[in-house]
């Protein structure tokens, strides 16, 4: 009777499953965030300009300070970031580089969001 001889494959190492699986992860991961770029980066444009106009607003016309206003944010506003610029007032609210808005305080009419031909007019 004749037998198979074939090849045989030395099963893989924990190591290399292991491997396989974190990569296989980090795809599916990746390509999960390229598929909904759009959606993220319309979220942190809407939270990037909600949180320069609610700190400017609070530094501003509330008079408090900075790290009190960060207080008024909604959960999950942890990724933005803010800066101020008392000599022209305002404040620039960004987040991981990838958003950004900037308010600015109008005697008379409060906080005011700028456009970006209007901080490029600077």
């Amino acid at each position: 009777m004749a037998t198979l001889k074939g090849t045989s494959r030395a099963p893989l190492s924990r190591k290399r499953v292991a491997l396989y699986v974190v990569g296989l992860f980090l795809f599916i991961l990746i390509a999960l965030f390229i598929y909904n770029f759009s959606f993220i980066k319309g979220q942190l444009d809407v939270g990037t300009a909600y949180g320069a106009r609610v700190a400017c607003s609070c530094h501003y016309v509330g008079g408090r300070d900075m790290d009190d206003c960060s207080k008024d944010f909604e959960p999950g506003m942890e990724v933005i970031s803010l800066s101020l610029d008392d000599e022209r007032k305002r404040v620039t609210a960004s987040a991981m580089l990838i958003e950004s808005a900037t308010a600015e305080f109008r005697e008379g009419w409060g906080c005011v969001m700028l456009t970006d031909a209007q901080l490029q007019a600077d």
